[in-house]
Protein backbone atom coordinates (compact mmCIF):
# COMPACT_ATOMS: atom_id res chain seq x y z
CA UNK A 1 0.00 0.00 0.00
CA UNK A 2 2.97 2.20 0.39
CA UNK A 3 3.59 4.37 -2.91
CA UNK A 4 7.53 5.55 -3.28
CA UNK A 5 8.03 8.83 -1.32
CA UNK A 6 8.32 11.26 -4.07
CA UNK A 7 4.98 10.76 -4.88
CA UNK A 8 4.10 11.65 -1.53
CA UNK A 9 2.36 14.84 -0.45
CA UNK A 10 2.90 17.04 2.43
CA UNK A 11 0.42 17.57 5.28
CA UNK A 12 -1.69 20.73 4.65
CA UNK A 13 -1.25 23.24 6.83
CA UNK A 14 -3.84 24.14 9.72
CA UNK A 15 -6.51 25.77 8.66
CA UNK A 16 -10.42 26.08 9.73
CA UNK A 17 -12.72 23.34 9.28
CA UNK A 18 -14.44 25.09 6.30
CA UNK A 19 -11.65 25.45 4.27
CA UNK A 20 -10.56 21.99 4.64
CA UNK A 21 -13.60 20.66 3.57
CA UNK A 22 -14.13 21.93 0.25
CA UNK A 23 -16.21 21.07 -2.99
CA UNK A 24 -12.77 20.76 -4.47
CA UNK A 25 -9.34 21.45 -4.36
CA UNK A 26 -7.26 22.53 -7.83
CA UNK A 27 -4.40 21.09 -6.77
CA UNK A 28 -5.73 17.65 -5.42
CA UNK A 29 -4.74 14.80 -7.21
CA UNK A 30 -8.18 12.78 -6.41
CA UNK A 31 -10.24 15.88 -7.07
CA UNK A 32 -8.28 16.15 -10.76
CA UNK A 33 -9.59 12.54 -10.79
CA UNK A 34 -12.74 13.49 -9.71
CA UNK A 35 -12.98 16.20 -12.14
CA UNK A 36 -11.86 13.42 -15.00
CA UNK A 37 -8.54 15.45 -15.52
CA UNK A 38 -6.86 12.23 -14.81
CA UNK A 39 -7.92 8.97 -15.80
CA UNK A 40 -8.70 6.46 -13.70
CA UNK A 41 -9.95 2.61 -13.74
CA UNK A 42 -13.17 3.12 -12.56
CA UNK A 43 -15.14 0.51 -10.47
CA UNK A 44 -18.12 2.57 -9.15
CA UNK A 45 -19.64 6.10 -9.39
CA UNK A 46 -22.44 8.02 -7.94
CA UNK A 47 -23.33 11.26 -6.97
CA UNK A 48 -21.29 11.42 -3.86
CA UNK A 49 -18.73 9.03 -4.36
CA UNK A 50 -16.16 7.54 -6.81
CA UNK A 51 -13.97 3.94 -6.46
CA UNK A 52 -11.40 3.44 -8.37
CA UNK A 53 -8.36 1.14 -8.71
CA UNK A 54 -4.92 1.68 -6.92
CA UNK A 55 -2.26 2.66 -9.32
CA UNK A 56 -0.12 0.60 -7.00
CA UNK A 57 -1.67 -2.27 -5.69
CA UNK A 58 -0.99 -4.04 -2.92
CA UNK A 59 -2.99 -7.23 -3.27
CA UNK A 60 -4.96 -8.56 -6.24
CA UNK A 61 -8.13 -6.41 -5.16
CA UNK A 62 -7.02 -3.14 -3.66
CA UNK A 63 -8.99 -0.12 -4.82
CA UNK A 64 -10.04 3.30 -3.32
CA UNK A 65 -13.24 4.75 -2.39
CA UNK A 66 -13.24 8.18 -1.75
CA UNK A 67 -15.89 10.88 -1.70
CA UNK A 68 -16.17 13.55 -4.48
CA UNK A 69 -16.32 16.17 -2.25
CA UNK A 70 -12.89 17.15 -0.97
CA UNK A 71 -12.00 16.27 2.44
CA UNK A 72 -8.40 16.23 3.41
CA UNK A 73 -8.49 13.78 5.68
CA UNK A 74 -11.10 11.17 8.12
CA UNK A 75 -9.63 13.57 11.57
CA UNK A 76 -11.53 16.41 9.31
CA UNK A 77 -15.02 14.67 9.35
CA UNK A 78 -17.48 15.62 11.19
CA UNK A 79 -21.61 15.34 11.48
CA UNK A 80 -21.92 16.85 7.74
CA UNK A 81 -20.20 13.95 6.94
CA UNK A 82 -21.92 10.78 7.97
CA UNK A 83 -24.06 9.95 4.89
CA UNK A 84 -20.59 10.00 3.00
CA UNK A 85 -18.79 8.07 5.15
CA UNK A 86 -21.84 5.94 5.45
CA UNK A 87 -22.27 5.55 1.85
CA UNK A 88 -18.31 4.57 1.04
CA UNK A 89 -18.81 1.98 4.18
CA UNK A 90 -22.25 0.49 2.63
CA UNK A 91 -20.83 -0.05 -0.82
CA UNK A 92 -17.58 -1.47 0.56
CA UNK A 93 -18.64 -5.25 0.44
CA UNK A 94 -20.46 -5.21 -2.43
CA UNK A 95 -17.85 -3.74 -4.03
CA UNK A 96 -14.87 -6.04 -3.25
CA UNK A 97 -16.86 -8.86 -3.55
CA UNK A 98 -17.54 -7.73 -7.19
CA UNK A 99 -13.79 -7.38 -7.61
CA UNK A 100 -12.83 -10.79 -6.57
CA UNK A 101 -12.37 -10.54 -2.68
CA UNK A 102 -15.31 -13.49 -1.97
CA UNK A 103 -13.59 -14.68 1.49
CA UNK A 104 -12.92 -11.18 3.26
CA UNK A 105 -10.95 -7.79 2.59
CA UNK A 106 -9.98 -5.17 4.75
CA UNK A 107 -10.52 -1.27 4.79
CA UNK A 108 -7.66 0.99 5.74
CA UNK A 109 -8.13 4.19 6.23
CA UNK A 110 -4.82 5.82 6.52
CA UNK A 111 -5.10 9.45 8.07
CA UNK A 112 -2.49 12.37 8.87
CA UNK A 113 1.12 11.95 8.76
CA UNK A 114 1.32 9.50 11.96
CA UNK A 115 -1.08 7.02 9.57
CA UNK A 116 1.21 7.64 6.51
CA UNK A 117 -1.82 9.07 4.41
CA UNK A 118 -0.25 9.79 1.40
CA UNK A 119 -3.00 11.61 -0.47
CA UNK A 120 -4.63 14.62 1.66
CA UNK A 121 -8.14 13.98 0.10
CA UNK A 122 -9.56 11.40 2.21
CA UNK A 123 -9.65 7.91 1.14
CA UNK A 124 -10.76 4.27 2.05
CA UNK A 125 -8.23 1.54 0.91
CA UNK A 126 -10.66 -1.79 -0.13
CA UNK A 127 -7.72 -4.68 -0.15
CA UNK A 128 -8.30 -8.37 -0.24
CA UNK A 129 -7.87 -11.33 -3.11
CA UNK A 130 -8.34 -15.00 -2.97
CA UNK A 131 -5.42 -15.51 -0.38
CA UNK A 132 -5.00 -14.68 3.42
CA UNK A 133 -3.31 -11.15 3.70
CA UNK A 134 -0.03 -10.45 5.80
CA UNK A 135 -0.38 -9.22 9.14
CA UNK A 136 -1.61 -5.53 9.03
CA UNK A 137 0.81 -4.03 12.05
CA UNK A 138 3.54 -5.66 14.08
CA UNK A 139 3.52 -6.67 17.22
CA UNK A 140 5.81 -4.42 19.57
Amino acid sequence: MSKPPATRQSAPKRKNRKERTLKHDPQCLFCKIVRGEIPSKKVFEDADILAFHDIHPAAPVHFLIIPKEHVTSLAECDQTHQAVLGKILAHSGRLAHEQGATDGFRVIINTGRVGRQEVYHLHVHIVGGPDPLGPMLSKR
